[in-house]
């Protein structure tokens, strides 16, 4: 790919991050709720919530406000929590490990387990197991994601718990570690990976479900091509044709998609973290957020927006390798 495009591709996308933080410090700033007035104690004068305030630098006008925040994050100064009183990097340093690894491991079961699904479906359209696969992807991708988190639990946790189930089919409702549990080695990973099950199983199902749609239209779409349709003609076996043309041409959109599905599962991640108690960013920032802690708030949606947009920049600049003829747009 040239060099001047990439340039103007990264401006875009810097520019595109400027204006969605921005945004995002104006919006925060103007919804309801006074941070100074909730972190005061009920018999807190008013002349306490106005000291507070001047030191969180709130008593300044907005775009004072503005300007500091930016002065300061363009150093790497993402400031302190609110209501904490640590560094928000901290905050998200401790955070951010345990979202990525929900979403990575989720990312690849969903692309392991949806795009499979999607081309058997694309390859045997029309038939009962096409039929039967589309209810089931469907009805999963339309399910909310917290829905499924507390049915799961119902049934694995409560329900296993009550019905007698073996230890192994007893999961771990809340939390990433057992409370208590001095667990070292080999003992402490199991742990975790036990705590993973019921969040990854949620996240990974409904991505599959989204991802084996979009595999099976993307399949079904390049069989109906006259090239697909020729190379059967002059005999070529099945697979081959499969394998050397169909899959050929349904790379380039599955490698967008799956550059653009992790910024989806880390925010879908949200609800998850929040209903199975997962330290994770989505429960750091609902806490912000009810806290009104800006710094922790502005820090996250900075966060969420470059992956958004670095996704999204990897995809543009990806493609063209994988698909020379885009190389001219």
């Amino acid at each position: 790919m040239p060099t001047l495009p990439v340039i103007r591709r990264l401006r875009d996308a810097l520019v595109l991050l400027w204006l969605v933080v921005s945004l995002t410090f104006v919006l925060v700033r103007l919804a309801p709720g006074d941070p100074a007035t909730m972190l005061v104690p009920p018999t807190a004068s008013a002349a306490d919530v106005a000291r507070l305030r001047a030191e969180f630098g709130l008593d300044a006008p907005m775009p004072v406000q503005y300007a500091r925040w930016m002065g300061a994050a363009l150093t790497g100064d993402l400031g302190q929590s609110f209501a904490t009183r640590e560094p928000v990097t901290r905050v998200l340093a401790r955070a951010a490990p345990v979202s990525l690894g929900l979403g990575l491991a989720s990312l690849a079961l969903t692309f392991l387990v949806g795009v499979p699904i999607g081309m058997l479906q694309g390859a045997r359209r029309g038939t009962a197991s096409d039929r039967v696969l589309t209810v089931i992807t469907t009805s999963v991708f339309a399910m909310p994601s917290f829905w499924i988190a507390l049915a799961l639990v119902a049934a694995f946790t409560y329900g296993a718990s009550v019905l007698g189930f073996p230890d192994w089919l007893r999961l771990p409702a809340f939390g990433i570690r057992t409370p208590g549990a001095m667990l070292t080695g080999w003992n402490s990973v199991r742990d975790v990976l036990r705590h993973a099950v019921l969040p990854v199983a949620i996240l990974s199902a409904i991505g599959a479900a989204g991802i084996a749609r979009y595999a099976r239209s993307s399949v079904a779409d390049v069989m109906r091509q006259d090239f697909v349709r020729t190379a059967r003609a002059k005999g070529a076996a099945p697979l081959r044709v499969f394998a050397r043309h169909v899959l050929a041409n349904v790379m380039s959109p599955l490698v967008v998609l799956l550059a653009l599905s992790l910024p989806g599962l880390v925010a879908g991640s949200v609800f998850v973290e929040a209903v199975f108690a997962w330290p994770g960013m989505g429960r750091a920032m609902l806490s912000a957020i009810a806290a009104r802690d800006y710094p922790v708030v502005m820090a996250s949606a900075m966060l969420y927006a470059f992956v958004v947009i670095a996704a999204n920049l990897a995809a543009d600049l990806v493609l063209p390798l994988l698909d020379p003829r885009r190389c001219a747009s």
